[in-house]
């Protein structure tokens, strides 16, 4: 039987970098997932955009036309190249196509403000940026203050969604499509070193100071791309829905998972719940990652009551612990959810409460107690610890509490031009998560908060996550947040701001009674607000730092 051989391994074979390597050792990048499926799956569909499909083929030769056409534009290896994009075919093709130039890729939250914007244009250095014409009020007021910004690419995503197309920027230099034009689709071999050189700057949320870029590595990418794959369990005939972020930790290196596995991306640029069933049932969607809010609205969004989930889904969830209450809706709707934890640091997933066949055989609540848990590290990454102040680890016990750190395969190689800061993540030779936890007797790990949302009220300790939890079980409330706010007698109390579901109704002295019946009275909300909505991050985070910056006003110190 005759092998194929595409011109591209027959080129890509020899590659230049392993001169010197020994035969049993390659550079490890996720460069290479694309080379595999492009000569693995080449006809496959690869990519659903709106009313564009395109094989992996085409896919593979719109990125090596990006690489091409950025170098030809001048950029070099190690210049940054920044994306402010939604969810998009441009955004996937940046995720290869800037390392395949030797580029150092920067993705931008688009729910920054044009301020965080230029910070993070100017603090990357970076020398191009890929602009979601849609989001091009963004950079137009701040362009004249980015002098090492030579080259603004403008692309039009809305038209394959069948919206108008956004007018052109008139700061930009190229549009997408025809810098495409300008390179070539034949394949180049990237060129990397070192698998430890940087693959992309990814900046935090900034819910506290300005915004830090952690650098990952391409070592890194590639480790957490199969790391995914197996937690995820990938397969070629899965469909990817893109509801996370790809501009949060690189979408979680599922752009590299999916392409790497030979599955289909399904991107959505935005989220809208009817939208997500009509992909679930059109595109044979079996994956797709969100926050907890994410799933809430896909629950209060649902076409029918009684609506399952036309095949097994499976839905990754993390940014903040999911109600049990939560969990187990989804899982009524027929969906496997898979509750995961991280940070920008840990390339985002570094833990998955790993099932166990057994516990199938609970009763559906206690399943959903079990799986809120954040469990233990990733196959490829176990190294995980919760410590106390002097760095011992805390009993096994389900209630002491201690600091989770991490370190291993998918902790950052430190902050951008951020030494000291870069010092202080990694005191003790691990990384400081800076979120509270407990081990339970089986080793798993469980958060009670982040250090600064601990409330000591006359010398207890009370986890704003316990009373959150407490809050969610009643049956009018959707979201809520709870939050230390100051008190003459009891230096804390407790506060929280609760967002009802439509059409129920609950006073707060109601919810205030209904905490009282299931904690110990002195964990309880003293103050119940019933808001419209909660400040959040783009990846469904609640920023309780906005609402402690309000209840804190006039005081010099955020602790009494």
């Amino acid at each position: 039987m005759q092998t194929r051989t595409t011109p591209l391994f027959q080129q890509l074979w020899s590659r230049p970098q392993w001169e010197g390597l020994p035969p049993y050792r390659s550079l490890l990048t996720p460069l290479m997932l694309l080379e595999r499926t492009l000569h693995v799956f080449p006809d496959k569909v690869g990519v659903v955009d709106g009313n564009r499909r395109l094989t992996y083929r085409e896919f593979g030769a719109r990125v090596y036309r990006l690489a091409s056409a950025l170098r030809g534009r001048g950029l070099q290896p190690g210049d940054r190249v920044a994306v402010l994009c939604r969810n998009s075919l441009e955004a996937l093709e940046a995720h290869f196509a800037v390392p395949q130039m030797g580029g150092v890729l920067v993705p931008i939250n688009v729910r920054l403000s044009s301020e965080e914007v230029r910070y993070i244009l100017e603090h990357s250095g970076a020398r191009a940026l890929i602009l979601d014409g849609a989001l091009a009020s963004l950079v137009e007021p701040i362009r004249g203050a980015l002098p090492e910004l030579r080259l603004v690419v403008w692309a039009d995503i809305d038209s394959r969604h069948g919206d108008a197309p956004p007018a052109r920027a008139s700061f930009a230099d190229v549009e997408y499509e025809a810098l495409l034009a300008e390179g070539s689709p034949d394949p180049s071999v990237y060129p990397l070193r070192d698998e430890e050189e940087v693959l992309s700057i990814n900046y935090t949320s900034g819910t506290t100071g300005r915004p830090k870029g952690v650098m990952v590595t391409h070592r890194g990418a590639y480790l957490n791309a199969l790391g995914e794959i197996i937690e995820a369990r990938l397969v070629p005939e899965s469909a990817y829905l893109w509801t996370l972020p790809m501009f949060h930790c690189n979408g979680w290196y599922f752009p590299y998972a999916v392409t790497g596995i030979g599955a289909t991306h399904v991107v959505l640029p935005k989220v809208d719940p009817s939208r997500i069933f009509q992909l679930i049932e059109q595109e044979g969607v079996t994956h797709f990652c969100g926050a907890p809010t994410v799933l809430i609205m896909l629950l209060q969004g649902r076409p029918s009551p009684d609506y399952r989930f036309p095949r097994p889904l499976t839905v990754l969830t993390a940014a903040a612990p999911p109600a049990p209450a939560t969990i187990a809706a989804m899982e009524a709707m027929g969906a496997r959810i898979v509750h995961v934890y991280g940070l920008t640091e840990t390339y985002g997933p570094h833990t998955v409460c790993e099932w166990h066949e057994e516990w199938d055989a609970l009763p559906l609540e206690e399943r959903a107690r079990l799986k809120a848990r954040q469990g233990v590290g990733y196959i490829h990454a176990p190294e995980l610890r919760v410590v106390d102040e002097a760095m011992r680890d805390v009993p096994a016990d389900g209630e002491t509490l201690g600091e989770v750190v991490m370190r291993g395969n998918n902790v950052m190689k430190g902050y951008y031009r951020d030494e000291e800061a870069t010092a202080r993540a990694f005191a003790g030779g691990w990384f400081h998560s800076g979120d509270l936890a407990v081990v339970h007797p089986d080793g798993y790990i469980e958060l009670r908060d982040r250090k600064k949302d601990i409330i000591i009220s006359g010398g207890e300790n009370i986890s704003t996550i316990e009373v959150e939890r407490a809050l969610y079980q009643h049956p009018a409330v959707l979201e809520c947040a709870v939050i230390g706010i100051p008190d003459e007698k009891w230096g804390e109390v407790p506060k929280a701001f609760v967002v009802l579901k439509p059409g129920m109704h609950a006073t707060p002295e109601e919810l205030i009674a209904f905490c009282r019946d299931r904690l110990a009275h002195y964990k309880c909300p003293k103050q119940v607000e019933l808001v419209e909505s909660l400040p959040k991050t783009s990846t469904g985070k609640i920023q309780k730092f906005v609402l402690r910056e309000r209840e804190w006003a006039g005081y010099d110190k955020r602790i009494h």
